[in-house]
């Protein structure tokens, strides 16, 4: 049987070891859907997703509409003529009337073992509530939200005890790359096990906005701890000090002891601790409003008065 036609979809840097891993191998890669360039970084300056200038690099065709509805999308469909459109992290719905047109359809690798975890953040929901593993799962997209049958799904991969969100996205995506290239060759060759999904211990991911990655200190030190490993490096977690909004990195550690005092803010001479229930965060990188990054305690030695007692509610 000769080569797929392949079309892409994917936005950010997770989803171009994938594209790259498609151009490497025998099939024809015909185009690539991103999402329209957007404002980035301190300056706020229209940059193009990571996949765009991936597609650029690699010579693709590529379209970025803003909405797949667009009658340009179809257009690009329809003339591209793939046989499946491969999906990472893209981020746009894909109406009905398309995910037909492919006689293979839309594919999607998913950053989790599903069912556990359907939706917009699984890595950082598994990571906030603890789970010690997860995986990499290629699915045809239906209707529903990731309810489509499972084509592959990765071993268990375990989550380091450190690890942020986006460190462990880094290494699922190549694990992504690798998966979609033996869903494919399943596909091609009509040797794919199609599993529908159970429908027990379903759980689920929704986006996690700015808002959502506010810390409340009054929360166990365990879950601030994960949830701001989850929320790295985007949203970004953060929390208010002396009225302005203070981004926040990883943890460098938890220090467990019942009396401490929750947001209370503890800088000693080589680092700063802040208090939850039931013990201490060692904070990492730290963000002030309208600066680069530094360390916690770079960070604190920059108070010519004292460093502030705690961070606001």
């Amino acid at each position: 049987m000769s080569s797929l036609r392949v079309v892409f979809a994917g936005t950010p840097e997770v989803a171009v070891p994938t594209l790259r891993a498609l151009v490497s191998a025998d099939h024809e890669v015909v185009g690539v859907l991103t999402r329209p360039d957007a404002p980035t970084g301190r300056g706020r300056r229209m940059q193009p997703s990571a996949v765009a200038r991936a597609a650029e690099d690699l010579g693709l065709p590529r379209l970025q509409p803003a909405s797949l509805s667009e009658p340009r999308a179809r257009e690009a469909l329809e003339t591209w003529h793939p046989d499946v459109v491969v999906v990472v992290a893209y981020g746009l719905l894909i109406p009905r009337l398309l995910l037909d047109l492919p006689r293979l359809g839309w594919i999607n690798a998913h950053f989790s073992a599903l069912p556990r975890w359907r939706g917009a953040s699984p890595v950082q929901y598994a990571i906030a509530r603890g789970d010690p593993t997860i995986a990499v799962t290629t699915f045809r997209i239906e209707e529903g939200l990731d309810t489509g049958p499972i084509l592959g799904q990765s071993a268990p991969i375990s989550i380091e005890d450190r690890e942020d969100a986006g460190q462990l996205l880094a290494r699922l995506s190549i694990v992504a790359g690798s998966l979609v290239l033996e869903t494919l060759a399943a596909l091609k060759d009509g040797t794919a096990n199609v599993v529908r999904q159970s429908t027990n211990d379903v759980t689920y991911a929704p986006r996690i906005t700015p808002d959502d990655a506010r810390i409340d200190w009054t929360q166990s030190v365990d879950v601030v701890d994960r949830w701001i490993r989850a929320c790295t490096p985007t949203p970004g977690a953060w929390s208010m000090v002396h009225g302005t909004r203070m981004r926040l990195g990883s943890a460098r550690g938890v220090i467990h002891d019942p009396a401490a005092v929750p947001a209370v803010i503890v800088a000693e001479k080589n680092r700063v601790l802040v208090g939850a229930q039931g013990g201490y965060l060692e904070l990492g990188e730290v963000h002030p409003m309208g600066k680069k990054g530094m360390s916690a305690p770079d960070w604190a030695r920059g108070f010519r008065d004292a460093v502030p007692e705690r961070f606001e509610a």
